[in-house]
């Protein structure tokens, strides 16, 4: 068999992958190595420091600092591209005819160079960007936030109008493949699933102990769900809702506070977050954004109870079946009463596993993504 090389771009370093960002692309990475894929992984430096783990799975992981602050900034360029605009990466890039997988729109400032115009190069959409940081803007309580959340949706609608008319797309669901479609004027998108660490339906039967919202709290389309949650539905529900997930605000701990039966667990080992996972009765996930597919909600569903979301958590995912919907406060707390003593049976369990194990299987997916790449 002919060897096959590929470049992945990656936004952060994708490991450890512990928040949704970078579960997408560590388990692609894993998965495409174990199909035989000689990898040639660069990442972006910010938070996050190089990671030897990743040279397990790749022949070569090269880093780039990421230019944050002023420094990022450039009046025609969204802040998440220009801040990952590296002149040693493109040199590195053009060294060779090896295939190109980007990423992210944040990794794409090379799509805008001639050098790269006859190159097979691949655009992984996260979300539809500039519509994500218009619901971000949306979901903020700063208004310097707001204001550089609808500074960048507007220059990123520009942006990727010009880049990604012209390249192949590639997206998580069925919904942002029709949007990108309509934003960008885009006939060439394909939907390639999101890879995931778990490949088996968990959940155990039963019932649990709480109820359950998880995630990364220092997103602000999280913290506006979680107080959402405190001030609308758990404020004078008499059932014990916890809160647990990554870097809390000060916000989410005054909200906590003020409800009787909460409790946070502030940034748990990945160990203690599928514990607590595995001990909820009730997993309820109100989504503020329509765009990309919420990693939260399919760990709960391979390995938790019953599922609470609104329609926008679900869109276009396929997953609505597997979850019960509500819309608004009203109907929230009515479905928290009525499954808070229901408990998940052998049918349940079952009817997950026909449905999530043929669609999330990372080695179908990685021939799916091969299919396209070659």
């Amino acid at each position: 068999m002919q060897e096959r090389n590929l470049h992945i771009v990656c936004h952060d370093v994708p490991f450890p992958a512990d928040y949704g960002g970078v579960f997408d692309q560590f388990y692609k990475i894993r998965t495409l190595h174990e199909e035989g894929i000689k990898i040639h992984l660069h990442c972006f430096t910010g938070r996050r420091s190089e990671q030897p783990v990743l040279n397990d799975y790749c022949e070569q992981v090269y880093y780039y600092p990421r230019r944050t602050g002023h420094k990022g900034f450039a009046h025609h360029l969204p802040y998440i591209v220009c801040s990952r605009s590296n002149p040693e990466l493109l040199e590195r890039l053009l060294q060779d005819e090896y295939p190109i997988l980007l990423e992210g729109v944040h990794c794409s400032y090379l799509m805008q160079d001639s050098r790269f115009s006859k190159r097979k190069i691949l655009l992984r959409l996260h979300n539809v960007e500039s519509v994500y940081y218009k619901q971000l803007a949306f979901c903020t309580g700063s208004w310097l936030k707001k204001l550089f959340y609808l500074r960048e949706s507007a220059i990123l609608k520009k942006y990727e109008r010009k880049i990604a008319s012209g390249w192949p797309l590639l997206t998580f669901t069925q919904s942002d493949a029709d949007q990108a479609a309509h934003c960008y004027q885009s006939k060439d998108i394909s939907v390639i699933p999101v890879f995931l660490p778990f490949q088996h339906v968990e959940s155990p039967q039963g019932t649990g102990c709480y109820c359950l919202y998880h995630g990364n709290l220092s997103v602000d389309e999280n913290e506006k769900a979680v107080i959402w949650l405190l001030e609308n539905v758990f404020n004078d529900l008499p059932i014990p809702f916890l809160v647990a997930g990554k870097n809390p605000g000060p916000r989410i701990y005054r909200a906590v506070s003020r409800v009787k039966n909460c409790c946070i667990v502030p940034d748990p080992s990945d160990s203690e977050l599928q514990d607590i996972i595995s001990k909820a009765q009730l997993h309820v996930i109100p989504s503020f954004n329509c765009t990309g597919i919420k990693l939260k909600l399919l760990n709960a569903l391979f390995n938790g109870r019953h599922c609470v979301v609104n329609a926008d958590a679900v869109e276009g995912t396929g997953l609505q079946e597997l979850c019960h919907l509500a819309e608004g406060a009203k109907e929230f707390k009515g479905l928290i009463k009525t499954l808070y003593e229901r408990p998940f049976t052998f049918l349940d369990l079952q009817f997950r596993r026909e449905r999530l194990q043929g669609q999330f299987d990372n080695h179908q997916t990685a021939s799916r993504l091969i299919a396209q790449i070659w």
